[in-house]
């Protein structure tokens, strides 16, 4: 089965950015053919998101930080998850954050943007789903650096390798070797858990050590 995943403005700044308009939201969150997630698949990725980041905080999740958030797609499924949760999102999408700003609690910005951005000190969960690939890898470390500030419970931090299937919008740099991005990830200070999921090694005792996947894979 293939790997699907969110579009992904891409940099602030970045002139194509201008492409990323109602048209291609359209088009990858809503047209029956090309959109990469149902509205089921979608309620199902943030219900098991929640529960993982809730399992290692032992309580409920009480604020998220959404980067690359799009249109704010993840906002309703979490609210009705957890109706008082705190829900920020920050994408580089002009039209994105001009239409669902004010409404969804978007700001303009890029992973590399957290730190100058009006966002809360920490959050338990920090979301960065089916955005990371189409991040330059120079940018992709700096930003990771400014995610882990953020992150006071668990980071879903969806990345694909060279080596995984993929389909959707793959308008993105040739993914690396696996073993070349745990690295990455671990030298900006996170543990992985799995499935995409990262504590702040910091914060590793909060997980037993076969809950923890330390090792490089080859590949």
């Amino acid at each position: 089965m293939a790997l699907r995943h969110r579009h992904r403005p891409r940099l602030l700044g970045d002139p194509l950015t201008r492409s990323y308009d109602k048209a291609y939201f359209d088009k990858w969150y809503r047209h029956p053919t090309h959109r990469v997630k149902s509205a089921t698949e979608l309620r199902r990725q943030v219900e098991f998101v929640v529960h993982l980041a809730e399992w290692v905080l032992g309580r409920p999740v009480k604020s998220v930080l959404d980067v690359g958030c799009g249109e704010g797609n993840w906002r309703a499924p979490l609210l009705r998850l957890r109706r008082n949760l705190h829900y920020d999102g920050v994408d580089p999408s002009e039209y994105a954050v001009a239409r669902f700003g004010s409404k969804r609690a978007l700001q303009l910005g890029g992973i590399e943007d957290l730190d100058t951005l009006s966002l809360r000190k920490h959050y338990d969960l920090v979301v960065c789903c089916g955005m990371l690939n189409y991040v330059p890898i120079l940018s992709l470390r700096r930003g990771l650096t400014q995610v882990l500030r953020r992150t006071a419970g668990v980071a879903y931090l969806e990345l694909f390798t060279r080596s995984d299937a993929f389909e959707g919008d793959t308008n993105w740099p040739a993914p690396r070797p696996a073993a070349e991005y745990q690295r990455m990830i671990r030298s900006a200070g996170f543990t992985s858990i799995g499935m995409h999921g990262y504590v702040p090694t910091s914060q590793r005792y909060r997980v037993s050590a076969l809950e923890r996947m330390d090792r490089v894979e080859p590949g």
